[in-house]
């Protein structure tokens, strides 16, 4: 199966760099060859659904020909999404920078230590991720101790310092008295 992964990606890496993206995964579940594409790193915004309906005709026609997969399958491109599975190392070099939860190996938990870590990853190399928690404190794992990882999207904006200026009228009950009498002075002007 190995053997087939390298195989595959040989023969889609050509064709996903001719687009100008990035072959970001390939694996193989069961009856399923999932290649993942995504704009080059440092890029704005995704891959769109044209891109990937045209990478997947390309791709297809490509594994019809060469087959190098023996037997039955499906083929599924896709993009990793706005919170991506990490599994390489060149996955967590890519997302530096992120936030990201991680969980821990059972064997790579110390006694005082959590086995999930949330936090930001802040260095990756070959071997090792560096990740700042909520508290500042900063933890070091080797890549081998991570049973899963993922990037973690924030969704809708940063709530602003102190709240929205009517947030303290609107829950004491109080209104605006100009507004109340726009309001009265519309009803009078409809009877």
């Amino acid at each position: 199966m190995v053997n087939e992964i390298v195989t595959v990606t040989d023969l889609v890496a050509p064709i996903v760099d001719d687009l100008g993206l990035d072959l970001y995964d390939v694996e193989r579940r069961s009856a399923t060859i999932r290649v993942t594409i995504d704009t080059p790193p440092g890029s704005e915004g995704g891959v769109d659904l044209d891109t990937l309906a045209l990478a997947t005709r390309l791709i297809s026609r490509e594994m019809d020909h060469e087959d190098p997969v023996p037997g039955k399958y499906t083929l599924e491109v896709t993009s990793p999404g706005l919170e991506r599975q990490l599994r390489t190392a060149r996955h967590f070099q890519r997302e530096v920078g992120k936030d990201v939860i991680v969980r821990l190996v059972g064997r790579a938990v110390s006694d005082a230590e959590e086995r999930r870590i949330d936090g930001k990853l802040v260095a990756a190399d070959d071997a090792s991720v560096t990740i700042v928690l909520d508290s500042g404190d900063e933890r070091t794992v080797a890549i081998a101790d991570i049973d899963k990882a993922r990037t973690v999207f924030n969704w809708g904006p940063a709530p602003k310092p102190g709240g929205s200026k009517n947030s303290t009228a609107k829950k004491s009950g109080i209104t605006n008295p100009q507004t109340k009498q726009q309001s009265n002075s519309k009803k009078a002007k409809q009877s």
